[in-house]
Protein backbone atom coordinates (compact mmCIF):
# COMPACT_ATOMS: atom_id res chain seq x y z
CA UNK A 1 0.00 0.00 0.00
CA UNK A 2 1.16 3.35 -1.04
CA UNK A 3 2.10 5.68 1.65
CA UNK A 4 0.25 8.65 2.71
CA UNK A 5 2.67 10.87 0.95
CA UNK A 6 2.83 8.73 -2.06
CA UNK A 7 -0.84 8.61 -2.75
CA UNK A 8 -1.38 12.41 -2.42
CA UNK A 9 1.76 12.72 -4.81
CA UNK A 10 -0.41 10.51 -7.34
CA UNK A 11 -3.33 12.62 -6.50
CA UNK A 12 -1.49 15.94 -7.62
CA UNK A 13 -0.62 14.51 -10.87
CA UNK A 14 -4.08 12.85 -11.74
CA UNK A 15 -4.93 16.33 -11.55
CA UNK A 16 -2.73 17.72 -14.22
CA UNK A 17 -3.99 15.24 -16.39
CA UNK A 18 -6.93 17.21 -16.83
CA UNK A 19 -5.24 19.76 -18.39
CA UNK A 20 -4.50 20.06 -21.84
CA UNK A 21 -1.77 18.09 -23.31
CA UNK A 22 0.39 20.90 -23.63
CA UNK A 23 -1.02 22.48 -20.68
CA UNK A 24 0.19 19.62 -18.47
CA UNK A 25 3.64 19.44 -20.55
CA UNK A 26 4.09 22.94 -19.67
CA UNK A 27 3.64 22.55 -15.78
CA UNK A 28 5.67 19.51 -15.47
CA UNK A 29 8.38 20.80 -17.00
CA UNK A 30 8.07 23.48 -14.11
CA UNK A 31 7.64 20.50 -11.55
CA UNK A 32 10.83 18.90 -12.38
CA UNK A 33 12.40 22.44 -13.13
CA UNK A 34 11.95 23.19 -9.43
CA UNK A 35 12.76 19.52 -8.08
CA UNK A 36 15.94 19.80 -9.97
CA UNK A 37 17.26 23.20 -8.52
CA UNK A 38 19.30 20.94 -6.49
CA UNK A 39 21.74 18.44 -7.78
CA UNK A 40 20.01 14.59 -8.10
CA UNK A 41 17.00 15.27 -5.49
CA UNK A 42 16.27 11.24 -6.04
CA UNK A 43 19.45 10.32 -5.43
CA UNK A 44 20.08 8.26 -8.15
CA UNK A 45 23.36 8.41 -8.17
CA UNK A 46 24.36 7.23 -4.63
CA UNK A 47 21.59 5.48 -3.11
CA UNK A 48 21.78 1.50 -2.72
CA UNK A 49 17.90 0.84 -3.73
CA UNK A 50 18.44 3.25 -6.74
CA UNK A 51 21.90 0.89 -8.30
CA UNK A 52 20.00 -2.23 -7.39
CA UNK A 53 17.09 -1.84 -9.30
CA UNK A 54 19.71 -0.44 -12.52
CA UNK A 55 21.68 -3.45 -12.43
CA UNK A 56 18.91 -5.77 -12.40
CA UNK A 57 16.61 -4.28 -14.51
CA UNK A 58 20.21 -5.02 -17.48
CA UNK A 59 19.82 -8.49 -16.63
CA UNK A 60 16.06 -9.15 -17.74
CA UNK A 61 17.04 -7.84 -21.45
CA UNK A 62 17.15 -10.10 -24.06
CA UNK A 63 21.03 -10.90 -25.81
CA UNK A 64 21.23 -9.38 -29.12
CA UNK A 65 23.28 -6.57 -30.07
CA UNK A 66 21.17 -3.00 -29.62
CA UNK A 67 22.22 -0.45 -31.86
CA UNK A 68 19.88 2.41 -30.98
CA UNK A 69 18.82 2.86 -26.84
CA UNK A 70 16.31 5.63 -25.56
CA UNK A 71 15.76 6.10 -21.89
CA UNK A 72 13.04 7.88 -21.75
CA UNK A 73 12.68 10.34 -18.16
CA UNK A 74 16.57 10.19 -17.99
CA UNK A 75 16.84 12.83 -15.62
CA UNK A 76 20.44 13.62 -14.86
CA UNK A 77 21.45 11.01 -16.77
CA UNK A 78 23.08 8.36 -13.90
CA UNK A 79 21.44 5.05 -16.38
CA UNK A 80 22.51 6.68 -19.06
CA UNK A 81 26.00 6.63 -18.21
CA UNK A 82 25.23 2.96 -17.34
CA UNK A 83 23.74 2.26 -20.59
CA UNK A 84 27.00 4.05 -22.59
CA UNK A 85 29.18 1.78 -20.62
CA UNK A 86 27.43 -1.66 -21.08
CA UNK A 87 27.10 -0.75 -24.80
CA UNK A 88 29.69 0.80 -26.36
CA UNK A 89 28.91 0.55 -29.39
CA UNK A 90 25.17 1.68 -29.67
CA UNK A 91 24.25 5.20 -30.39
CA UNK A 92 22.40 6.39 -26.70
CA UNK A 93 19.91 9.05 -26.51
CA UNK A 94 18.38 10.66 -23.33
CA UNK A 95 15.17 12.40 -23.06
CA UNK A 96 13.88 14.28 -20.18
CA UNK A 97 11.33 17.16 -19.67
CA UNK A 98 13.82 19.46 -17.66
CA UNK A 99 16.55 21.26 -19.28
CA UNK A 100 18.05 22.20 -15.97
CA UNK A 101 18.35 18.32 -15.26
CA UNK A 102 19.83 17.77 -18.85
CA UNK A 103 22.56 20.15 -18.17
CA UNK A 104 23.49 18.02 -15.50
CA UNK A 105 23.57 14.58 -17.59
CA UNK A 106 25.36 16.34 -20.41
CA UNK A 107 28.28 17.17 -17.53
CA UNK A 108 28.17 13.74 -16.52
CA UNK A 109 27.99 11.82 -19.88
CA UNK A 110 29.47 13.65 -22.41
CA UNK A 111 27.57 14.51 -25.49
CA UNK A 112 29.62 12.94 -28.41
CA UNK A 113 29.18 10.92 -31.43
CA UNK A 114 26.70 8.37 -29.79
CA UNK A 115 25.55 10.01 -26.95
CA UNK A 116 23.00 12.60 -27.00
CA UNK A 117 20.48 13.96 -24.68
CA UNK A 118 17.03 16.33 -25.68
CA UNK A 119 14.86 18.26 -24.12
CA UNK A 120 11.56 16.89 -25.05
CA UNK A 121 7.57 15.53 -23.90
CA UNK A 122 6.83 11.71 -24.07
CA UNK A 123 3.44 12.80 -24.82
CA UNK A 124 4.39 14.86 -28.19
CA UNK A 125 7.68 13.50 -28.90
CA UNK A 126 8.76 10.69 -32.02
CA UNK A 127 12.01 11.07 -33.20
CA UNK A 128 13.60 9.31 -35.97
CA UNK A 129 15.44 6.95 -36.37
CA UNK A 130 13.49 4.53 -34.36
CA UNK A 131 15.02 2.31 -31.76
CA UNK A 132 16.24 -1.43 -30.76
CA UNK A 133 15.50 -0.70 -27.16
CA UNK A 134 13.46 1.69 -25.11
CA UNK A 135 13.61 2.39 -21.28
CA UNK A 136 10.50 3.95 -19.73
CA UNK A 137 11.12 4.07 -15.26
CA UNK A 138 9.14 6.04 -12.94
CA UNK A 139 7.81 8.10 -15.87
CA UNK A 140 4.26 7.08 -16.32
CA UNK A 141 2.78 7.40 -12.76
CA UNK A 142 3.52 11.42 -13.67
CA UNK A 143 0.92 11.43 -16.42
CA UNK A 144 -2.21 10.67 -14.47
CA UNK A 145 -5.29 9.97 -15.81
CA UNK A 146 -6.31 6.71 -18.81
CA UNK A 147 -6.45 8.63 -21.75
CA UNK A 148 -2.97 10.30 -20.68
CA UNK A 149 -1.32 6.96 -20.00
CA UNK A 150 -2.77 5.40 -22.98
CA UNK A 151 -1.22 8.03 -25.06
CA UNK A 152 2.08 7.58 -23.83
CA UNK A 153 2.12 3.59 -24.28
CA UNK A 154 1.38 4.48 -27.76
CA UNK A 155 4.44 6.68 -28.13
CA UNK A 156 6.64 4.46 -26.53
CA UNK A 157 5.11 1.54 -28.81
CA UNK A 158 5.85 4.37 -31.70
CA UNK A 159 9.45 4.83 -30.68
CA UNK A 160 10.12 1.17 -31.55
CA UNK A 161 12.05 -0.22 -34.85
CA UNK A 162 10.51 -3.90 -35.70
CA UNK A 163 11.89 -6.28 -33.27
CA UNK A 164 12.58 -3.74 -30.93
CA UNK A 165 12.45 -4.29 -27.03
CA UNK A 166 10.57 -1.64 -24.38
CA UNK A 167 11.70 -2.58 -20.82
CA UNK A 168 9.04 -0.42 -18.13
CA UNK A 169 10.41 -0.67 -14.39
CA UNK A 170 8.02 1.33 -11.61
CA UNK A 171 6.91 0.54 -8.39
CA UNK A 172 4.76 -2.48 -7.86
CA UNK A 173 1.71 -2.66 -7.21
CA UNK A 174 1.15 0.37 -9.34
CA UNK A 175 3.13 -1.11 -12.08
CA UNK A 176 0.36 -3.61 -12.25
CA UNK A 177 -2.19 -1.15 -13.51
CA UNK A 178 0.89 1.25 -15.43
CA UNK A 179 2.10 -1.58 -17.15
CA UNK A 180 -1.58 -2.63 -18.50
CA UNK A 181 -1.71 0.18 -21.00
CA UNK A 182 1.72 -1.19 -22.92
CA UNK A 183 -0.24 -4.60 -22.59
CA UNK A 184 -2.93 -3.44 -24.73
CA UNK A 185 -0.92 -1.56 -27.43
CA UNK A 186 -1.53 -3.96 -30.63
CA UNK A 187 2.15 -3.87 -32.18
CA UNK A 188 3.44 -4.99 -28.44
CA UNK A 189 3.70 -8.43 -26.77
CA UNK A 190 4.72 -9.02 -23.26
CA UNK A 191 7.54 -11.11 -22.50
CA UNK A 192 8.34 -11.28 -19.26
CA UNK A 193 7.63 -9.63 -15.96
CA UNK A 194 9.72 -9.95 -12.75
CA UNK A 195 8.58 -8.45 -9.46
CA UNK A 196 10.64 -7.37 -6.58
CA UNK A 197 9.12 -7.34 -3.71
CA UNK A 198 11.98 -6.79 -1.10
CA UNK A 199 11.36 -3.19 0.76
CA UNK A 200 12.11 -0.42 1.23
CA UNK A 201 10.01 -0.14 -2.23
CA UNK A 202 8.53 -3.40 -4.23
CA UNK A 203 9.14 -2.62 -7.94
CA UNK A 204 8.18 -4.81 -11.39
CA UNK A 205 10.67 -5.11 -14.56
CA UNK A 206 8.43 -5.51 -17.20
CA UNK A 207 9.32 -6.11 -21.13
CA UNK A 208 8.06 -6.15 -24.04
CA UNK A 209 8.79 -6.87 -27.74
CA UNK A 210 7.62 -5.12 -31.14
CA UNK A 211 5.93 -6.93 -34.02
CA UNK A 212 8.31 -7.27 -36.81
CA UNK A 213 5.90 -5.08 -39.55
Amino acid sequence: MPSLPDRLHRTFFRALSLLSPKGQGLVLRGYFEWRHRTPDPWRLATDGYEQQKYRVTLTHLPPRPYRRIIEVGCAEGVFTGTLAAAYPDAEITGVDVSERALARARARVPEGGRVRFIQADILTHRPEPRYDLVFCSETLYYLGRHERLRRASEQLSALLAPDGVLVAVHPWPEANRLHGYLDVCGTLTRLSEEVYAAPPRPFAVTVWSRGPG
